[in-house]
């Protein structure tokens, strides 16, 4: 089990990478947009760059929804390999076989 501020942490960089995606989409967009003169891309950059750094979505971790664990994660699934193998042994998700011999 991963410790709970850990997941805490993700779930709110989750959160505000959700709540400034319009805003960030915007800026990036007028940051690349070669038809705007420099001054003006080089002030989206720079509003760009005040945002929280939490904001940005390539912070937020891929983690287990049952056990938090950040790595061996299907994304299909999402949750990693050891609650997959615990969860198919158990019979608790359809479909899954697990084998043994």
């Amino acid at each position: 089990m991963a410790r709970k501020g850990q997941i805490e942490k993700n779930k709110r960089r989750q959160r505000m990478a959700k709540n400034y995606a319009p805003k960030r989409a915007a800026l990036k967009a007028l940051a690349n947009d070669e038809s705007l003169s420099n001054e003006e891309r080089f002030q989206a950059r720079l509003k760009l760059s005040e945002l929280p750094r939490n904001s940005a979505p390539n912070r937020v971790r891929n983690r287990c929804d049952v056990t938090g664990r950040p790595r061996a994660y299907y994304r299909k699934l999402k949750m990693s390999r050891i609650a997959l193998r615990e969860l198919g042994s158990r019979g608790l998700i359809p479909g899954l076989v697990k084998s043994s011999w």
